[in-house]
This record gives structure tokens, C-alpha cells and sequence, in this order.
């Protein structure tokens, strides 16, 4: 129920409203001290000469195109088995959900659901949570959206939406409901191909040619929560958004997508699919008019490879790497337009490890391609076969060097996911000395011995400066530096312990330097940050 200084604002707020559309119609309110029977209301036409009008191309209403395309979209309702927690969250819906409650019925305050209304609809219309077995899982459902890309039944879909499926329903818009299977994933561009039995389906194509202008009209069609059919309308925002995927630049709509809406269509005005809807950024869990689509040109190659042989592979280096931005590339003398890769950690046995790559290199060219970016090398990389040699040029110590490496088989998402939360990280000893405390850059340091080891869990392969505390108000401080980090590197010098990262900060100075490169390992993994030095 609204207040009562809500309900005045909107009274006010209508009545303005009211008053303005009469008075633009051409109608007249009587005079106040005139009866309603001797002065009716006059109203009277007015030209519309100038005003507005949308131009010729601008669609006057999509129910063309929803009719031509939409038998071709589906909802897809997947049944999947999750882990048992106080709270269950299930992909694809809006809330958790707690065995033996009822969707928005778990305990008061209970909110792990990214700021999404608990009390809403799932993506499947509702949540149910199976019976808990003996591995301490039960079953769930949810739901998703896709579309055929050829008459005998492959349909495009999300890899989020199938990815832990035990059994997948595909609906089609004439309620007919039929089993589908697997054909092939690919967790890195989040795409997935179904396959349902058959002939003769509806289906639509991807345009790869004549895409959209920013600001053009585009239409999305799919299931967000258990809505089957739901076409909404919005134009394109931006193209090349990178929202955390080494290989998509993604599409940006204002169209509304929201959960359920994951695998289905974005469409131009012609009905020709331009992109596969993927993610929104919402800060409550619902469309605020901002959307991902997966651009078709990338949707189209990877899906007629997943039908032909069910995987991608790509090449692999072996490394962790990371942007040089303007301030890191400062702190190595560079100046702040250089670009490149900054290798920031090495997989032990890896192909960069094996061909001679140190961390703290920068790789500046890979078989003459230059390198802009981190996800620029990565998807040079990803382009390699197996076994391919990869020429890179490398910048070390201010020298260009050039490395051969052998490409490898890049893992699953999974198995690097994996690799990230349990790295050996290893640094490469140094004869330097080994002070036992030294205070630089606004940091406590101390010497890494055998007791700091063991309190760390620090492997002996690593050599470096323990930092014991930071000053809050310190450039170090205020980019995250805290007690417990490792300092393995300080420019291009290898640290042995605290007397080693004092030396490379006065020399840093002597060079005229404004700040420092430190190669800061933290949780198994090292992250380059420039400190300044003043």
C-alpha cells in the first residue's frame, strides 16, 4: 500500500500529466467561476504540422518479425543435481532455495541471491528441491532459452544452462515437449549445441555480414523465468564489451534479458540472429537494461565446430598473465604508452616455463602479430595447434629477446579454475642477502625463514621478502599491499630478502623513476603492481 505522501506525489504527478495531454490534444478546461452546463468542455484539433514522426525505416511494431522467428526459439528446463548448503543456489534462478521450503520461503535475512527479489518467480516459473540422498545432494530445476539452427533438430543454447544437466526438456511454442542430449560445450565462449529428434523444425540463421549501428533496433525472444515466448524490444548500446572473457568481445543491449532469457536470440529488424544472450549486469538480479549477447560471428563458428567434433580445442601457453598499464609500464622505465603482456606466473612444466619465459617478462609480439593486451595474447595463443611453435618476442632487463615455444592443449575452464586455487608458484633463487628487517615504500619488511614458511605456507621454492606490516596512508598501503604477502620481485631484480628490495628502490630513484614494479605473491599466485616511490 503506498503512503500517503506517495500516493500525493503520484496524484499530483498524474493530474500534471492529464493536463498537459489535454491541453496538447487541443482541449480546453472551462474558467473556474463558469457552471459545467453553461461552459462544456471545448476541445478542438489541433495541427500536427512539425511534430515529430519516426523516420520511414524505424519499425512501427515488431510483430512481424516476433511472427517470422519465434517459432524457431525454446525454452530449455534442465534437471541438475546441486550440492546441499543452508542455502541452495541454483544457475539460472533469482533466489535459493531450500529443501523442504517453498521459493521465498527461507529463513528471515537469509540473502545470498546477489540482491535478486526472493519472492519473484524463478527461471522456471518455480523451484523444486528433491529429496537430499546420501551424497548430500538433491535434485533441481531450471530453466533456459534457445533456438534452432537447422531443421533436424541442433538448437544453440548457453553452456551455463546445460553444463551440469542430467536431464534436458526442450519446449517448443507449440507446447510439444521433447527430450534433447549433449552435442558439445564450450565453457570458454559460454556456448553449448542440444540436439532433439527429428525433422522439419523451424530454425533461423546467424548474420554475420550486415550487423546492427549502435543504436539500431534489435529484439530478444526467450523464457525469463518460465515465461516461454517473451519478445522484448531495445536497440544496440555498444559492441566490444569486455565483461571478463578472454574470447568474446560481447554485444551490449538495452533490450530487457533476465534470467531464463540465458541461450536465447537477439535478433535484428530483418529476424536474423546477431547474437546469443548470455549475462546481464543488474546490482539486483534483474534486467536494468543492460545485457550481454555473444556477437553471432563468434556463436556461428564455434557451434559448427561443437556439431562436427563435440569440443574446441585451443593452444597454450602456460602462464598467468597481465595488462601493462600506464603506471606499471612507468615503474619499468618504459613509458606510459607502451603495451604488451606482462607475465605475472608460470604453470610448473608449462610450455612457457619449459622455453625459458620468467615472470615479470613482457611479451611484446607473438609470430608477428603485436601484443596490445593480455586477452589479445591469449586469443593469439588460443589460435595455435597443438605442438605449433610460437615465436614471441619478449621484453627483459630493457633487451628484446625472442623465445620459441611449443604450444600445448589449453585445459577445460575447470581444470585452470583448479590450477588457479592450488598453484606451486616458483621463484628462481637469489643470491642476494638476506637482511632480517628493513622498512621501505611505507612496509615493514622481514626475512623468509623457515618459521615464516611454515606460518605462510610457503614452499621453499620461493625466495622473496616477507612483509610483516604497511602504513594505510602509503601508495603500497592503498593498493592492497598487507602483512603476509611475499615480495618476489622488485623491477627486474629477484628478491633474496628485505636488503634486496631497499637496494632496487634506490636504485629505481637514481634512474629518475617516479614509482617501482613489485612482484607481489599472494594465495600461490604473483601480481605485478607499481609502487611509487615518493
Amino acid at each position: 500500500m503506498a503512503s500517503r505522501k506517495t500516493g500525493l506525489i503520484l496524484g499530483v504527478a498524474l493530474a500534471g500529466v492529464a493536463a498537459a495531454a489535454m491541453a496538447g490534444s487541443g482541449a480546453r478546461w472551462a474558467p473556474q467561476n463558469a457552471s459545467a452546463a453553461s461552459h462544456p468542455l471545448q476541445l478542438t484539433h489541433v495541427s500536427t504540422a512539425g511534430m515529430f514522426a519516426p523516420p520511414p525505416d524505424a519499425p512501427l511494431s515488431f510483430a512481424d518479425i516476433f511472427q517470422k522467428v519465434s517459432p524457431a526459439v525454446v525454452s530449455i528446463n534442465v534437471t541438475e543435481r546441486v550440492a546441499v548448503s543452508r542455502g541452495i543456489h541454483v544457475p539460472g534462478l533469482p533466489f535459493n532455495v531450500v529443501p523442504g521450503n517453498p521459493p521465498g520461503g527461507g529463513d528471515d535475512g537469509d540473502d545470498d541471491s546477489d540482491g535478486a527479489d526472493s519472492s519473484g518467480a524463478g527461471a522456471g516459473g518455480a523451484a523444486q528441491g528433491g529429496g537430499v540422498d546420501h551424497s548430500g545432494t538433491t535434485k533441481a530445476e531450471a530453466s533456459g532459452s534457445g533456438f534452432f539452427i537447422s531443421p533436424d533438430g541442433y538448437i544453440v543454447t548457453n553452456n551455463h544452462v546445460v553444463e551440469h544437466a542430467e536431464d534436458i526438456k526442450v519446449v517448443l511454442t507449440d507446447k510439444r515437449e521433447l527430450p534433447a542430449k549433449v552435442i558439445g560445450r564450450d565453457e570458454a565462449t559460454d556456448l553449448a549445441v542440444i540436439k532433439v529428434q527429428g525433422a522439419g523444425f523451424p530454425y533461423v540463421d546467424f548474420e554475420n555480414s550486415a550487423k546492427p549501428r549502435v543504436g539500431d533496433w534489435v529484439i530478444a525472444i526467450g523464457n525469463p523465468f518460465g515465461l516461454g515466448g517473451t519478445a522484448t524490444a531495445g536497440i544496440v548500446s555498444a559492441y566490444g564489451r569486455d565483461i571478463g572473457d578472454s574470447f568474446v568481445d560481447f554485444i551490449q543491449i538495452d533490450a530487457p534479458i533476465n534470467r531464463g532469457n540465458s541461450g536465447g536470440p537477439t535478433f535484428d529488424v530483418y529476424g536474423r540472429v546477431i547474437g546469443v544472450n548470455s549475462a546481464i549486469f543488474s546490482p539486483s538480479g534483474g534486467s536494468v537494461g543492460i545485457g550481454f549477447a555473444i556477437p553471432s560471428t563468434v556463436a556461428d563458428q564455434i557451434t559448427k565446430q561443437l556439431i562436427s567434433g563435440g569440443k574446441i580445442t585451443r593452444g597454450y601457453l602456460g602462464a598467468t598473465i597481465q595488462n601493462v598499464t600506464p603506471d606499471l609500464a612507468e615503474s619499468m622505465g618504459l613509458g606510459k604508452e607502451a603495451k604488451g603482456a606482462l607475465v605475472a606466473d608460470l604453470v610448473p612444466g608449462g610450455p612457457a616455463q619449459k622455453a625459458g619465459l620468467l615472470p615479470g617478462d613482457v611479451v611484446l609480439d607473438l609470430n608477428g602479430h603485436s601484443v596490445g593486451s593480455s586477452t589479445e595474447l591469449t586469443r593469439l595463443v588460443a589460435q595455435s595447434q597443438d605442438g605449433q611453435i610460437m615465436h614471441l618476442s619478449v621484453l627483459r632487463d630493457g633487451k628484446t629477446h625472442v623465445f620459441d615455444v611449443k604450444s600445448g592443449t589449453r585445459p577445460s575452464e575447470a581444470q585452470l579454475a583448479q590450477q588457479q586455487n592450488g598453484g606451486d608458484d616458483q621463484s628462481g633463487p637469489t643470491d642476494g642477502p638476506q637482511g632480517k628487517h628493513s622498512s621501505t615504500l611505507g612496509m615493514m619488511l622481514g626475512a623468509l625463514d623457515n618459521d615464516t614458511r611454515g606460518r605462510l605456507g610457503v614452499p621453499e621454492t620461493v625466495h622473496g621478502a616477507v612483509v610483516l606490516g604497511v602504513k594505510g596512508s602509503s601508495d603500497a598501503g592503498e593498493k592492497g599491499l598487507k602483512a603476509g604477502d611475499i615480495i618476489v620481485m622488485a623491477g627486474d631484480k629477484n628478491i633474496g630478502g628485505p636488503a634486496d628490495v631497499s637496494e632496487a628502490v634506490t636504485a629505481a630513484k637514481k634512474d629518475g623513476r617516479s614509482s617501482i614494479r613489485l612482484g607481489v605473491r599472494r594465495d600461490g599466485h604473483t601480481l605485478f603492481l607499481p609502487i611509487k616511490l615518493g
